[in-house]
């Protein structure tokens, strides 16, 4: 285990979203020194604002798992957070410490390690997650149970059984508000595709099952991924576009797309960016995160703003009147340059 101070420097982290129509906030998550009042502002742009950073977990284990390389949250029924491990970990969270309460070990039908990115709770309670290997999907139950694996179109498959590169495949996993149609995005473009045009799939739910649904293209800005997606109440999607340059640091903007418009590219074997009845995902820089201010942070390794490191996992907590809470948190891949942490911001959208 790393040891670091933790450092908390927030104001409210939320109890998740309350019959998906207000706010609710609960108080100070163990403020120490340098807590900042929300109501201060922090302003990112003119639609993004920052309420503040956590490092608390940064360098922890619980119950001799390590709390770290996280990669997805998700808001469960009952309020509380859930965090998802690449490493094969869930982790209930709560909602206004971050202090981990339990963790499930998650493994494939051989009882193997999965490469866990994208997290979804379904109504039912059970627990969607994708592994980027493949690429798969499983359901699982709240006890670690796999229920059922989800079917992905061949061309999405790591090649040569596909064509997607390794490790570029379903990093963000999202359901669209009402619970019937799931969607995946894949973090990197297929070979044959544009280099800057990613595939999202999705599922439609059909007598109790997911089949697969139509297909989107979305453009990356250039050199950039999409580590996660958020579906908005409206039915639009937050995006998160992530890239690392050694020596500088990272990149990381927050987009919201809709995907409502967007032709169904399932159907087409190359997207080249010319396609002339294609229409792409339309999407509108709601924050570049470089731009927030710092807030005391500081970074183990060169960043443009050491508030940054490597934003991979993001859940909406609250809505109301067209204003989101939003939580995201970075993979610190277990290195001692990267940290964990959390970043709660406010959104207009």
């Amino acid at each position: 285990m790393r040891k670091r101070t933790a450092r908390i420097v927030l104001a409210t982290f939320t109890a998740g979203l309350a019959a998906a129509a207000c706010l609710t906030a609960v108080g100070p998550a163990n403020a120490r020194e340098g807590t900042t009042n929300a109501r201060d502002g922090h302003t990112c742009s003119p639609s993004v604002s920052i309420d503040g950073f956590s490092d608390a977990l940064d360098g922890t284990t619980f119950q001799g798992a390590y709390v770290g390389n996280l990669s997805a949250l998700a808001v469960d029924r009952d309020g509380s957070l859930a965090g998802l491990s690449d490493e094969s970990f869930l982790f209930d969270l709560d909602a206004r410490t971050l202090g981990p309460e339990s963790v499930l070990r998650l493994a494939d039908e051989s009882g193997a390690e999965i490469d866990s990115e994208g997290l979804v709770i379904d109504r039912d309670g059970t627990r969607l997650i994708t592994s980027e290997v493949d690429p798969s999907i499983r359901r699982y139950s709240a006890d670690g149970r796999i229920l059922d694996r989800l079917p992905v179109p061949d061309a999405l498959r790591v090649a040569p059984a596909g064509r997607a590169q390794h490790n570029g495949t379903f990093e963000g996993l999202t359901m669209f508000p009402g619970g019937h149609t799931l969607l995946a995005s894949m973090e990197y473009a297929l070979s044959g595709d544009s280099p800057d045009i990613n595939r999202f799939q999705t599922w439609r739910r059909h007598k109790g099952h997911f089949v697969l649904g139509a297909q989107y293209a979305y453009r990356t800005d250039a050199g950039l991924g999409v580590p996660e997606v958020q579906a908005t109440p409206d039915g639009r999607l937050l995006v998160l576009e992530r890239g690392f340059t050694a020596g500088v640091g990272n990149t990381v903007r927050l987009y919201l797309a809709d995907p409502r418009r967007a032709t169904d590219t399932s159907g087409v074997e190359d997207l080249t960016g010319q396609d002339g009845g294609v229409r792409l995902i339309k999407k509108t820089l709601l924050a570049d995160i470089v731009n927030c201010p710092s807030l005391g942070a500081t970074a183990e390794q060169p960043q443009p703003n050491p508030l940054l490191d490597n934003i991979e996992g993001m859940a909406i907590t609250g809505y109301s009147k067209g204003r989101l809470k939003v939580l995201l948190v970075s993979d610190d891949n277990q290195r001692p340059t990267q940290t964990t942490r959390f970043y709660q911001l406010r959104v207009r959208i």
